[in-house]
């Protein structure tokens, strides 16, 4: 019974690595693309006023 617990105890202590991991890409990912977004936006902001005229 003990050698189940440790290989149970070995596959949630991967698969919580794997969610801390997964968690911290999808961060990164996230401040990224708002980045990204911000920067491009603020593009077609400044470039709407050569549009109206």
């Amino acid at each position: 019974m003990l050698e189940f617990n440790e290989k149970v105890y070995h596959r949630l202590s991967r698969a919580g690595a794997a969610n801390i991991i997964v968690g911290i890409l999808m961060i990164v990912f996230g401040i990224t693309l708002g980045t990204v977004t911000i920067v491009y936006g603020g593009k077609v902001l400044a470039s709407k006023k050569h549009l109206i005229d």
